[in-house]
């Protein structure tokens, strides 16, 4: 949603349906953190009122002033181990040429971000430091899906991405990791 703010383009309610694997839970054990019962299932946890909502504002506000559009986010617990994959939508008034140009232009400098057209799966990003974005527009609205690793870009790569810019390294030093998915 970033580019979306950077440039005045929220102006409607955005959904965000988003599905984190079990590394995703922390580090308290519970029964839902357990891989019996995730195995084969699904659920949904703190909807509309997850922890990170005032962090996705906030952000969402720093970049486009006045933002006070509605955020409706629904976090999933998948079958799976590690990552996260998030689909977002919401109405722009720009065709998807222009919104496609806007993203690639927002992320050029960044090296672990890759903005496509294609369909894009969670085993691109996993035991990666890579944040995979694919956008798709049917009419008005725009679908944005997104793919991470929790434990590298959500956690310990971002960590090591950031210390690598505080003592003027190169910023992917120690990053170039592969996904071992295939």
């Amino acid at each position: 949603l970033l580019p979306l703010a950077a440039n005045g383009l929220l102006n409607n309610s955005i959904h965000v349906n988003a599905t984190t694997g079990s590394t995703g839970a922390g580090v308290q054990p519970s029964a839902t953190s357990h891989h019996p019962w995730r195995i084969g299932n699904m659920s949904h946890y703190k909807a509309f009122e997850h922890q990170h909502m005032g962090e996705i504002i906030q952000s969402l506000g720093q970049l486009q002033n006045g933002f006070d559009k509605e955020v409706l986010f629904i976090p999933n617990r998948g079958d799976f181990t590690r990552g996260i994959f998030a689909t977002l939508y919401t109405k722009v008034s720009k065709s998807f040429d222009e919104v496609t140009a806007l993203y690639k232009n927002y992320y050029s400098n960044e090296p672990f971000v890759r903005v496509t057209i294609d369909s894009i799966h969670l085993k691109l990003a996993v035991q990666t430091n890579k944040c995979f974005i694919s956008l798709e527009q049917k009419g008005d609205y725009l679908l944005i899906t997104s793919v991470i690793d929790n434990l590298v870009k959500g956690a310990s790569g971002q960590a090591i991405q950031n210390m690598n810019l505080m003592f003027g390294l190169e910023e992917t030093t120690g990053l170039q990791l592969k996904a071992t998915g295939f």
